[in-house]
């Protein structure tokens, strides 16, 4: 049984906004991800507590980031540190990507979730 993490209600429409703007590497990602088409459904802009996560499988507690030139900018780096830690302390597991290396090296980042989903799977089936 998957669990339910809980999210700000005030969070759904920002994730609504940012569903219908999403950047050129999350467009990339969505259309390589969506429709379970690694096997597992992924959801985009979901509110997690005081966040909201890029992309969300439920069933594997699995978030993927698509960082933005934002996510470099002094100060950033730290915020993502905190906003990071505390997801994986509610049991959420994150990967990241540059939205470079998305948009310049889409095959890599889709083996790499890909490897993060099968650890995930075996860890899943071997308590």
């Amino acid at each position: 049984m998957r669990k339910i993490i809980p999210y700000h209600p005030y969070l759904v429409d920002l994730a609504k906004n940012l569903r219908n703007n999403m950047t050129l590497g999350e467009i990339a990602l969505w259309r390589e991800i969506k429709s379970k088409k690694l096997g597992h459904k992924f959801s985009r802009q979901i509110p997690i507590d005081q966040y909201i996560v890029d992309f969300y499988c439920k069933d594997l507690q699995l978030a993927i980031e698509v960082d933005g030139s934002i996510h470099f900018e002094e100060g950033h780096e730290e915020k993502d540190k905190r906003r990071q830690s505390k997801l994986e302390s509610l049991g959420v597991i994150m990967i990241r990507f540059s939205d470079t290396d998305v948009k310049d090296n889409l095959t890599f980042v889709l083996e790499e979730i890909k490897v993060e989903i099968k650890k995930l799977e075996q860890s899943n089936t071997h308590p």
